[in-house]
């Protein structure tokens, strides 16, 4: 369904050190960084789509989250989530719902939500009926 899903950012090292973790943690390996643009890709596996990617917008405008807007990324474990949250946290993210089951989506629902250091929603969730 995807091609690629674009993150823009305004400060692009701030926003590395904030998604490379993030991404190491879901197990999504790098596919590029190019520091000159500035911009970077994670790519899904087995690939070569949807990639992921961050950097400045392209229109060289500033970066300015939307409101209603968010990107959910996939774990394949409930303990994967509970450890994304922690580590967007520690990398300078912003608490928007801890992880926990979320029944009003279905029934093995379970995510958690925050900003990252721009204020761009994201989220992680897994849908197995894993305890």
């Amino acid at each position: 369904m995807f091609s690629h899903i674009f993150v823009g950012v305004s400060d692009f090292d701030r926003a590395l050190a904030f998604y490379a973790p993030l991404m190491a943690t879901l197990g999504i390996e790098p596919r590029f960084c190019d520091r000159e643009r500035p911009w970077a890709g994670w790519q899904s596996h087995p690939g070569p789509q949807p990639l992921f990617l961050i950097g400045a917008p392209y229109n060289g405008e500033p970066h300015a989250n939307g409101n209603g807007q968010m990107v959910a990324l996939l774990a394949s474990t409930r303990s994967i989530v509970d450890r994304a949250f922690q580590v967007a946290l520690d990398h300078g993210g912003s608490d928007e719902g801890k992880p926990g089951l979320r029944p009003e989506y279905h029934e093995h629902y379970y995510g958690a939500y925050f900003r990252d250091p721009d204020g761009n929603k994201l989220c992680v969730a897994c849908h197995s009926a894993e305890p």
